[in-house]
């Protein structure tokens, strides 16, 4: 399942997710998420699969990943096609 990498914006919560629209860039595309989290692991960085805690508005399916990059969080955002 391919993926592209999504740039978003953050719009507050609906009941209990934060609520994530796409600004219309894109970013890299990968024949699967997983070749981002192969990456990632060989660089020794931690991430955090959150998909289940937000909602990408016009997107039928998403990959939602979290990752502390110094004092900050970095939230990367996949569309699945």
């Amino acid at each position: 399942m391919p993926a592209t990498e999504l740039v978003v914006k953050s719009l507050g919560t609906v009941g209990d997710k934060q609520l994530l629209v796409p600004t219309g860039k894109e970013g890299s595309s990968f024949a699967h998420v997983q070749d981002w989290l192969t990456a990632k692991r060989k660089a020794k960085t931690a991430v955090k699969d959150i998909s289940s805690l937000v909602l990408v508005k016009g997107i039928k399916q998403w990959a939602v990943y979290q990752e502390k990059s110094g004092s900050k969080t970095v939230l990367t955002v996949f569309r699945i096609t």
